[in-house]
C-alpha cells in the first residue's frame, strides 16, 4: 500500500531543509576533493615526476568515469532508491580514496580517481534529482543555490586544508581526508534524507552505458595525446574517429529504445537544452581555469600548497555571493537576463586574466577571480534550476542524470582541451638551448619539470624562461574561455526562455516534456498528485524498502 500524500506545493514537509542538509553534506565531499586535487598536482608532479599529460590523466580519469555513470547512477536511483543509491555512492568514493592514499605511482592515482568517480557519479546526480520532490518551484532556486554554495564552500576548503596537510604530511593525506568526509556524509543520508524512487523507470543499459566510456575515453585520450603526438598523427585522428563513431552508434541506439536510458525528447525541450548548454559551457571553463590556476600559483608566484589554496579565495568567496543572491536576482530581472549577464562578466573576467604577465602578481589576479567567481555563480545557479525545473518527477534522476553528464562532459574536455593548449603553449615557448637532450625533454614536461631541472643544472635562465613559458599558455587558456563565455552569453541571451517567476513556467515545462498538454492554469494551481510525484517518506506497509 502506498500512500499518496499532498503534492509538495501544496503540503511541505517539514524535514525538506533537514533532508537538505543531507545533500549538503555529499556536495561538500565532491567539491572538497575536486580542489585538493587541482592544489596538491605541482607538488605530486615533482614528487612521482608526473608530466602535464600525466597530470591531465589524473585530473580527467575521475571526471572521464564521472560522466560515462551518470545517466546509469541515475537509472538506479530512480529504481533502487536514490537515499540508498547515495549511501552507496559515498562508500565507493571512500573506497578509491582509500586507494589514493597507498598509491605508490602515478597509475595508481589514476585507478584510484576512476574509483572516485564511480562514487562521484552516484552522488551527484541523485543529490539533485531529489530537489524537486522536496522542494516546491517558488523555494527550489533557493535549495539549488544552497547546494551549489555547500559545492562551492567545498572548494576553497579543500585547498586551504589541503595546503596545510601537503605542508606537514605526504601528498596522500590528500586522499585520506575524504575518508571522514565521505563517513559524515553516509550518516547524514541514513538519519535525514527520505527515500524516493520509481521502480518503473528505464533499466541500466550496459551497452549504451560502454559505449558512452568508450567514446569520451578515445575522445579525451586524443585531446591529450595530441600536443605530443600532434593532431596529424594517426592514432590521434583514429581515436578521434573511434569516439565520433562509438557516440553517434550510442545517440542512434537511444533514439530506437523503447525506454531510453539517454532520453532525447529532454534534450528536444528547449528550456532544458539550452539551459543545460549554459550549464555546460561553464563548467568547461571552470574546470579548465581550476586545473591551470594553482600551477601559476604555485610555481609561478612561488607560493607554497597551503599559500596557494588561501590565494583561492577570491573566486570561490565570489561564488558563494553570487549562489546565495541569485534567487532575488532572478526573481527581479529574469533567468534568461541573468544567466547572459553572468556569462559577460565570466567573459570579461577571463579576457582582463589574460593580460596576465609574470610581473602582475597576486593583487591583479586576485581581482580577476573575484569577477570570475561572480560570473560563474549568477551563470550557473539559475541555468541549474531552469533545467531542473523541466524534468517531470517521475524521471528526476534520469534528467538530472543528463544534466550532470552534459557539464561533467564539458569539464572533461575543459581540462583536457585547455591542458592540451597550454601544454603546446609552454614547449613552443620554453627556451632549452643549452640543456643535454634528456634534461630538455624533462624540462618540457611541465612548468614545476622545468623549475626541479632548472635548480639542479643552477639554470636560472631555464626557471625564467618557464614562468614566462606558462604565463603566455595560461593567458591563450583564458582567451579562449573568454571567447567560448561570450559566445554562451549570445546564445543564452537570443533563444534561453525568460523566467520571472518559478511557479507557473514550472508547470508548463513539466506538461511540455511529458507531452501532458493540460491547459493553462492558475499561477497558484498545482498539479493533481501522483504516486511519481510525491517521495515516500517511510514505506508503506506492503513495502519493505527504505
Amino acid at each position: 500500500m502506498v500512500t499518496v500524500t499532498p503534492h509538495p506545493e501544496t503540503h511541505l514537509d517539514p524535514r525538506r531543509w533537514w533532508a537538505l542538509g543531507a545533500l549538503v553534506a555529499s556536495m561538500l565531499v565532491l567539491g572538497f576533493d575536486m580542489t585538493i586535487l587541482n592544489v596538491a598536482l605541482p607538488t605530486m608532479a615533482g614528487e612521482l615526476g608526473a608530466s602535464t599529460g600525466e597530470q591531465q590523466w589524473m585530473a580527467d580519469a575521475y571526471v572521464v568515469v564521472f560522466a560515462a555513470l551518470m545517466l546509469p547512477a541515475g537509472l538506479l536511483g530512480d529504481r533502487f532508491g536514490r537515499r540508498r543509491m547515495l549511501m552507496v555512492g559515498l562508500g565507493v568514493f571512500l573506497a578509491g580514496s582509500l586507494v589514493g592514499a597507498l598509491a605508490g605511482d602515478v597509475t595508481w592515482v589514476v585507478v584510484a580517481r576512476a574509483v572516485m568517480g564511480v562514487g562521484g557519479a552516484l552522488v551527484m546526480p541523485l543529490a539533485l534529482s531529489v530537489l524537486p520532490s522536496l522542494f516546491p518551484p517558488t523555494e527550489r532556486t533557493k535549495a539549488v543555490g544552497i547546494i551549489s554554495a555547500a559545492s562551492a564552500l567545498g572548494m576553497p576548503l579543500g585547498p586551504i586544508i589541503g595546503g596545510w596537510l601537503l605542508d606537514h604530511f605526504w601528498w596522500g593525506s590528500v586522499f585520506l581526508i575524504n575518508v571522514p568526509m565521505a563517513a559524515i556524509g553516509i550518516a547524514a543520508c541514513l538519519f535525514l534524507l527520505p527515500e524516493t524512487r520509481d521502480p518503473a523507470s528505464p533499466k541500466v543499459d550496459a551497452v549504451s552505458t560502454a559505449l558512452t566510456a568508450a567514446g569520451l575515453g578515445a575522445l579525451i585520450y586524443a585531446i591529450i595525446e595530441a600536443p605530443n603526438r600532434g593532431w596529424g598523427d594517426p592514432l590521434v585522428l583514429a581515436l578521434i574517429a573511434g569516439s565520433v563513431a562509438l557516440l553517434a552508434a550510442l545517440v542512434v541506439r537511444e533514439r530506437r529504445s523503447v525506454r531510453p536510458m539517454l532520453d532525447m525528447s529532454l534534450l528536444a525541450h528547449r528550456g532544458f537544452l539550452l539551459n543545460a548548454v549554459a550549464a555546460t559551457l561553464v563548467m568547461f571553463v571552470l574546470a579548465g581555469l581550476m586545473f591551470v590556476l594553482p600551477q601559476y600559483l604555485q610555481a609561478v608566484l612561488g607560493n607554497d600548497a597551503l599559500g596557494t589554496g588561501v590565494r583561492m579565495l577570491p573566486m570561490m568567496g565570489g561564488l558563494m555571493v553570487a549562489a546565495r543572491a541569485a534567487q532575488p536576482v532572478v526573481e527581479r530581472f529574469g533567468s534568461r537576463g541573468v544567466v547572459s549577464a553572468g556569462l559577460v562578466v565570466l567573459a570579461f573576467a577571463a579576457l582582463l586574466g589574460s593580460r596576465t604577465t609574470v610581473e602582475s602578481g597576486y593583487g591583479f589576479t586576485a581581482l580577476w577571480l573575484s569577477i570570475a567567481g561572480l560570473g560563474f555563480g549568477f551563470a550557473v545557479v539559475p541555468a541549474m534550476d531552469g533545467a531542473l525545473a523541466t524534468l517531470p518527477a517521475a524521471r528526476a534522476g534520469s534528467g538530472s542524470g543528463l544534466l550532470m553528464t552534459l557539464r561533467q562532459v564539458g569539464g572533461a574536455i575543459g581540462i583536457a582541451l585547455l591542458g592540451s593548449l597550454l601544454a603546446s603553449a609552454f614547449r613552443d615557448r620554453l627556451d632549452v638551448s643549452g640543456l643535454p637532450e634528456g634534461a630538455a625533454d624533462t624540462a618540457r614536461e611541465s612548468v614545476v619539470a622545468a623549475h626541479l631541472v632548472g635548480d639542479r643544472a643552477g639554470a636560472a635562465d631555464l626557471v625564467t624562461s618557464a614562468n614566462s613559458a606558462y604565463v603566455h599558455g595560461m593567458g591563450l587558456v583564458l582567451l579562449v574561455c573568454g571567447i567560448a563565455s561570450l559566445a554562451a552569453a549570445l546564445l543564452a541571451g537570443a533563444f534561453l526562455p525568460n523566467t520571472e517567476s518559478n511557479a507557473e513556467p514550472n508547470a508548463k515545462s513539466r506538461d511540455a516534456v511529458t507531452g501532458a498538454a493540460k491547459g493553462k492554469p492558475a499561477p497558484e494551481a498545482a498539479p493533481k498528485p501522483t504516486p511519481e510525484m510525491t517521495p515516500r517518506m517511510a514505506p508503506g506497509p506492503a513495502d519493505g524498502r527504505q
